[in-house]
């Protein structure tokens, strides 16, 4: 007879109740009442107390049980004490402890997930005091000089006039990217998604970038010379402050008289990928999974000589997830990077 695992307990707990009783009802009778005893009663005597023995044992157990793992499930106030009754109350110990040990990894697992969010809100508000404090102390202390006399001497007031207004735009630059990101993460900025032409969008890219990449002496290229317009989907003035992004991290971490090639490659049945590659010095490892968080940066001392509100990327991942698209990036450490996104094109090319 195969017993259900569930009520094992109390079949074993009721067989050896039945079985104990009735040898004991035997030799009572036996050696002391001397009153003759036949095969049935003692069968039906049996049956009768193991039936009574096993519905007790299985009741009082699932009663016991449930009372006192609902009472765990109410002290921690996770979880709904009510999804107990969503499954079956067992009195197997092992189901029991899988069942326990189950939760408490589940209860681990949570605790970890919300150590590393809490250690994220730390250095996420520690970066953010620093990158403003930088720019603030810088024109506080330009103003206090001028304050102090040096507003007499035009050439010193001019020089450090410039110099607290350059604070200032990064100050005013950090700000505009905090409220660019708030604004993306709660879907609060709309996209003006229209048909262009990415080629024609690169190349003002370029041209805007051009100064730039001189100082660098960087080349910025397409990796063909592509004849046709290739048109895709998206919100133009948008997708250029992404293209605008990585171009200028290409050129700030590309080396010296090096090179920056843009690419434009269809990408499964609707899509199309842009690519930009340069070969400078690359990203570690470690470090690429972090990329695209907030104010995080590879090289601190020399990411903040470089300037910029530490955003940028931040700003990209979340432009190109909210045109419900994909970005991707490949680095090999001393030999150069590949960022590329996904757009939805307008036809084949």
């Amino acid at each position: 007879m195969k017993i259900k695992k569930t009520y094992a307990f109390a079949f074993w707990t009721s067989l050896y109740l039945a079985l104990f009783s009735v040898i004991l009802f035997f030799l009572i009778d036996f050696y002391f009442l001397k009153s003759p005893l036949n095969l049935k009663t003692l069968v039906l005597f049996f049956i009768i107390f193991f039936i009574l023995v096993f519905v007790i044992v299985q009741y009082r157990l699932e009663k016991f049980i449930y009372q006192r793992i609902k009472k765990i499930y109410n002290d921690v106030s996770i979880l709904d004490a009510s999804d107990l009754n969503k499954t079956s109350i067992t009195s197997d110990m092992d189901s029991l402890s899988r069942d326990v040990e189950k939760f408490a990894e589940n209860k681990q697992a949570q605790i970890k997930s919300l150590n590393l969010r809490e250690n994220y809100r730390k250095e996420f508000l520690g970066n953010v005091s620093h990158e403003l404090k930088t720019p603030l102390f810088t024109v506080q202390g330009y103003l206090l000089t001028l304050a102090d006399g040096a507003l007499n001497d035009k050439l010193i007031r001019e020089k450090y006039i410039q110099r607290a207004n350059k604070g200032v735009e990064r100050l005013i630059a950090i700000v505009k990217d905090l409220d660019l990101i708030s604004k993306l993460e709660s879907s609060d900025l709309n996209l003006n998604k229209q048909p262009f032409n990415i080629i024609e969008l690169i190349q003002e890219v370029f041209e805007l970038l051009e100064m730039k990449a001189k100082k660098r002496n960087i080349t910025l290229l397409f990796d063909k010379k592509y004849e046709y317009p290739v048109m895709v989907i998206g919100d133009m003035e948008r997708i250029e402050q992404v293209l605008t992004n990585l171009l200028v991290n290409s050129i700030k971490y590309g080396k010296l008289n090096g090179l920056t090639l843009v690419s434009v490659k269809p990408y499964k049945q609707d899509k199309v990928l842009i690519k930009i590659t340069d070969n400078g010095e690359g990203i570690k490892k470690q470090h690429q999974e972090r990329l695209f968080e907030r104010f995080y940066r590879v090289d601190k001392s020399r990411s903040r000589e470089q300037g910029g509100s530490g955003l940028g990327l931040a700003i990209v991942k979340h432009i190109i997830e909210a045109h419900n698209e994909s970005i991707f990036v490949k680095s090999t450490f001393k030999k150069g990077s590949e960022f590329s996104f996904t757009l939805e094109k307008v036809e084949k090319f």
